[in-house]
């Protein structure tokens, strides 16, 4: 059996995080980022900066097409996601109205919550496409204050948290980040001639790595603190992204019926995979463009999108394609 050996350094678009408490800034930060498009699911955030944005999200199911659309049509170099909290109650609120569950709790062994990340999963899956696409993503999400107690020395302390309700959703969505940003007002203490404390500054940064009491990380080797904006990242960032140094172009996606995007967002299919499907599934030759792929074609492999599955994952993923 042959396997292809290749780098595993390449340049690809980021996914961004960054999170912070109420006013610090963070959709300004975001529209700081080359050519935004912004998802407001607050119908709020971006009304004071000037960036271009899709129409507000109705409920969820528009959430996730707006989502696809900016994988299809590629219509920016961004996408900027404001905010995740928001999107994480629109998700909720869809699978009550969907099911007529009167509350989300954890009756029935929990199935109510495993359906509600079901969907931050479909969400970003649907990031990841977009990403796939040659898109930069970057979520914006609020930050709220959670107490914490260490049975060591550390003892009682307060901790800076994503503002999610679920404690699974804030850990997948850090899981899934490239780039988590904390953002928050630097404030020192000094002390005067009477002994007594006085707090000074207030100055706006953002921390890139992990401490006690707020989680975050990179991948760039950035210093832990950094003044919050865009500039301070925008080398290291830019450089990673391929914006220096172009990636491997990805498999024109602007052909490919939304039905399909949907399924492939559902099962983790990226577009190199899609084409992979087509190419040793012997539906097209060999190098076939998406747009030229016939409509009979992909009519077929969505009516028989379980049988493409079943194909992908024991002839391509397995290695056992003939030729």
């Amino acid at each position: 059996m042959e396997f292809e050996i290749t780098n595993t350094r390449q340049a690809r678009p980021q996914k961004v995080v960054i999170y912070g408490p109420e006013g610090i800034g963070k959709t300004t930060f975001a529209s700081q980022f080359p050519d935004p498009l912004f998802i407001d699911t607050d119908d709020r955030g971006t009304s004071f900066i000037d960036a271009k944005r899709l129409p507000y999200p109705k409920d969820w199911d528009e959430l996730l097409n707006e989502v696809n659309f900016v994988a299809t049509k590629r219509p920016a170099k961004t996408l900027v996601l404001d905010t995740m909290d928001k999107s994480e109650l629109m998700a909720k609120e869809w699978l009550l109205r969907k099911h007529n569950w009167k509350i989300m709790d954890a009756a029935g062994y929990g199935t109510k919550y495993v359906a509600w990340t079901d969907e931050i999963i479909r969400l970003l899956n649907g990031l990841n496409l977009v990403t796939q696409s040659g898109i930069k993503v970057v979520v914006v999400a609020h930050a709220k204050l959670v107490k914490r107690e260490q049975p060591d020395e550390v003892g009682r302390y307060d901790r800076w948290e994503l503002k999610l309700d679920r404690d699974k959703n804030s850990a997948l969505l850090k899981e899934w980040a490239d780039l988590l940003l904390f953002a928050d007002y630097k404030t020192t203490v000094v002390t005067d001639s009477n002994g007594h404390g006085k707090a000074q500054g207030g100055q706006r940064v953002m921390y890139t790595t992990h401490k006690p009491v707020w989680d975050a990380k990179n991948r760039l080797g950035l210093d832990d603190q950094l003044p919050f904006n865009y500039d301070a990242i925008k080398g290291p960032l830019e450089k990673v992204m391929g914006l220096t140094k172009q990636p491997p172009a990805e498999p024109d996606n602007d052909e490919v019926p939304a039905d399909i995007l949907t399924k492939m967002i559902e099962n983790q299919i990226r577009l190199a995979d899609l084409q992979a499907i087509l190419y040793q599934g012997k539906f097209v030759a060999p190098g076939t463009p998406m747009s030229q792929v016939p409509p009979a074609t992909w009519q077929h492999i969505n009516g028989h999108w379980s049988d493409a599955m079943n194909f992908y994952r024991t002839k391509i993923l397995g290695g056992t394609t003939n030729e």
